[in-house]
């Protein structure tokens, strides 16, 4: 059995009077919460809640709270970002002061590796003096300390 059988029944059983009345009543009402509702009133009838004042101004309320709340997060986190700058710079700093000391133990190694050539250089003269070495092995140590 379907709706519509539902339906013819109760047109058989109802008068016809009856009936318009009953279904002139039925849209009546439909098209009084239609156009004060809209199409919310098919899905939820006359119990949609209308928010009074008072819950307005709740939320109003509320709504303020939040606003302060996240203006006081927001000059957190613009503190936050300006600590962060601050030691980036002082990172930057630092990286300053390391190529310094970079090129400082570059200078200081040139340096000594010069003074260990000419130690080496006088070296082997002495070697040589000393008849321990040959001038040829010299002129080949000097040769070699010069490709350094």
């Amino acid at each position: 059995m379907t709706v519509w059988d539902i339906l013819d029944d109760i047109i058989k059983i109802v008068p016809p009077v009856l009936a318009v009345l009953f279904f002139l009543t039925v849209g009546i009402i439909f098209a009084i919460g239609f156009f004060k509702h809209g199409v919310n009133f098919i899905k939820y009838g006359f119990k949609q809640m209308v928010l009074d004042s008072s819950l307005e101004k709740r939320f109003d309320s509320l709504e303020a709270k939040f606003d302060a709340r996240f203006a006081k997060i927001d000059e957190r986190f613009a503190q936050i970002d300006e600590r962060f700058a601050q030691i980036d710079g002082r990172f930057v700093q630092i990286d300053g002061r390391f190529a310094q000391i970079d090129s400082k133990i570059l200078a200081i190694e040139t340096n000594h590796f010069g003074h260990l050539k000419n130690f080496l250089t006088e070296l082997t003269s002495i070697l040589v003096d000393k008849d321990i070495l040959n001038n040829t092995d010299k002129a080949r140590l000097d040769n070699h300390l010069r490709g350094m």
